[in-house]
């Protein structure tokens, strides 16, 4: 039975993966922040771990738990959103903590076990890491990174026999938008140089949720990339996920800008 451990598997992408992958026949090593969560996981058959993927005595501690592990699953993350001065550089710093230097973290602690069983990692990464909007800059500049990180880690872990593929999901039917949404809430208030154009802010942090694809449908497509005798370096799944780097890619710089403007109310002056 291969061994899978998913970080971030509360609700949402990571709680669709643990079920896609336990019904393929994976024993599923999840992982949670509440302990709440934990017990949910528990109670429906999975093995949890309640866990901070920033606090690297509890990876420490998890690394002597874990035994071989075919396949990690770096999901953990959430969305910051609103201007990146209101949120200044304590939000990108948090933001940052948790959906990139976790990666690091996370792996680091695992790459034994990962060794041990020529694994593979899976980084969940986002289409906003190509398609970057106002208003969701420091989650934009998070998944770039993860981009990044994914191709070094592919070439450095090559030699070991341990593979890397990144996951970039378009618009996906979770959470994620509800939870974004209360961070915007954090920032958007009258002493911001943006009040004038909240609007613009929330409609950016409910985008995700433009037609979404169910969770489930995504989590089968990642198990599908997984279990291929060669798993993609790229895996863009969920709607909106292949449309909107193209666009990026295609469109002339100056008009792509334009368009986003006007879909966030930043066309006019304040």
């Amino acid at each position: 039975m291969p061994n899978v451990l998913i970080t971030g598997c509360s609700s949402g992408i990571g709680r669709a993966l643990a079920d896609a992958f336990k019904a393929a026949g994976y024993h599923v090593l999840t992982s949670a922040r509440r302990e709440a969560d934990v017990i949910a996981l528990n109670d429906a058959g999975f093995q949890a771990v309640l866990l901070d993927v920033n606090d690297s005595t509890a990876l420490q501690t998890l690394a002597t738990q874990v035994g071989e592990l075919d396949v990690l699953i770096n999901n953990a993350g959430y969305g910051a959103m609103g201007p990146l001065l209101d949120g200044g550089t304590d939000a990108l710093q948090r933001q940052f903590e948790t959906n990139v230097f976790s990666i690091v973290g996370v792996t680091q602690a695992l790459f034994p076990a990962l060794r041990r069983s020529k694994g593979l990692v899976v980084n969940i990464g986002s289409v906003s890491g190509v398609l970057v909007t106002p208003f969701a800059g420091a989650y934009c500049a998070s998944k770039a990174a993860v981009h990044a990180l994914s191709d070094a880690l592919r070439m450095e872990l090559a030699p070991f026999g341990v593979r890397v593929m990144e996951v970039q999901p378009g618009a996906i039917n979770t959470s994620f938008a509800k939870n974004a949404g209360a961070q915007a809430e954090l920032l958007i208030n009258e002493q911001s140089p943006w009040w004038p154009i909240r609007d613009g802010i929330r409609a950016r942090s409910q985008a995700s949720q433009d037609k979404p694809t169910p969770a489930a449908q995504f989590a089968a497509e990642v198990l599908k990339a997984v279990q291929h005798p060669r798993p993609p370096r790229l895996l863009r799944a969920g709607n909106g996920s292949r449309a909107l780097p193209l666009m990026a890619a295609l469109l002339p710089k100056g008009l792509l800008e334009r368009v986003l403007k006007k879909r966030f109310g930043l066309e006019r002056s304040l």
